[in-house]
């Protein structure tokens, strides 16, 4: 009996409509265009002014599961990679099967923050190659807005909201996830985080005050260790699957800062030309960036490419997963 993998046979994605641009940041907070772009990579970026996670998860599944012709009955989990969720119970998993009319699968939200969309992937997976479920999404989906603080320019010039959902089903032919490498260190949480609203540092009238509730980050420090083990972790999965840079069709990398992209690519010997970058439009959208690639990309990539998917996150989290292109668009 042939080994069953996990392939992605579909992907879609939703972008809101307002466009929110350096220069519209500038008018905010004191910071310029070219200050942006050279540091980050980013022109633009969309902002969800009304809705939550689950309506931009909403509408990207339900197009794909109109261009896919699949009734909505016959999936079976979703998993969502968010840090962003609706409410923080029930999961907006649960609230995006209600939504869509996904009444016989069960679903989950994962967080892992920017590193959310490879580590679902990988969990998703395993559910496939047990043969236990045919039909699996994987939902990225963040809407930052909700917890940044536009006051502070070392943040809010950087995300930007939007959903993507990959399509999980069983393949034979040795295409879908081949690999993946996945790691965490949880020292890392002081130099990224959100402080207030947990169990920890449950809201109170002087966390609303402080603005405790909103992203803050050191970005010297979370810029380091990226650059280091997005890189690394990228370079030591080809090396596990006797992989040369020539034999990577794309490498699909976090889309933080474009410097950490360039440093990515460049760790691994990949040329520009086949690094899925589209910062530039939509800033950093967490858990969002890697299905939105995928998305934009859907109709370059061919049954059989070889996909190099790397991320890092806050936690810190990171990893990387190697995977074989399942169709032709």
């Amino acid at each position: 009996m042939s080994k069953i993998t996990a392939a992605i046979t579909g992907v879609h994605g939703y972008l809101p409509e307002t466009v929110v641009t350096n220069h519209d940041l500038a008018k905010i907070v004191d910071t310029t265009d070219e200050w942006i772009l050279s540091r980050t990579g980013i022109s633009e970026r969309r902002i969800m002014k009304n809705g939550a996670s689950s309506d931009m998860g909403t509408e990207a599944v339900k197009a794909l599961l109109a261009k896919k012709g699949i009734d909505p009955l016959d999936i079976e989990l979703v998993i969502v990679a968010t840090v962003t969720p609706d409410h923080p119970f029930p999961s907006t998993a649960n609230i995006i099967c209600d939504k869509v009319g996904m009444t016989n699968a069960w679903g989950f939200d994962l967080i892992a923050a920017c590193s959310g969309f490879i580590y679902a992937l990988q969990t998703g997976s395993k559910f496939i190659e047990a043969g236990t479920h045919k039909k699996v999404l994987v939902v990225g989906v963040d809407k930052m807005s909700s917890i940044i603080d536009y006051e502070d320019r070392t943040t809010c010039v950087i995300f930007g909201d939007g959903a993507g959902v990959v399509l999980l089903e069983p393949n034979t032919e040795n295409l879908g996830v081949m690999d993946a490498i996945l790691r965490s260190d949880g020292s890392g949480r002081h130099y990224l985080i959100q402080p207030a609203g947990g169990s920890a540092n449950p809201a109170t009238l002087e966390t609303v005050q402080n603005r405790d509730h909103f992203v803050k980050q050191e970005g010297k420090t979370v810029y380091k260790f990226a650059v280091t083990n997005m890189a690394e972790v990228s370079a030591e999965i080809m090396e596990k699957n006797n992989l040369k840079s020539e034999d990577i069709n794309w490498l699909v990398p976090h889309q933080a800062n474009l410097r950490i992209i360039d440093a990515t690519a460049e760790r691994c010997g990949i040329p520009k030309e086949k690094v899925m970058i589209n910062i530039q439009k939509y800033g950093n959208t967490t858990a969002g960036t890697l299905p939105l690639c995928l998305w934009d990309w859907e109709k370059q990539l061919k049954k059989g490419d070889n996909l190099l998917l790397s991320a890092f996150g806050g936690g810190f989290t990171w990893g990387s997963v190697y995977l074989k292109w399942a169709y032709n668009s």
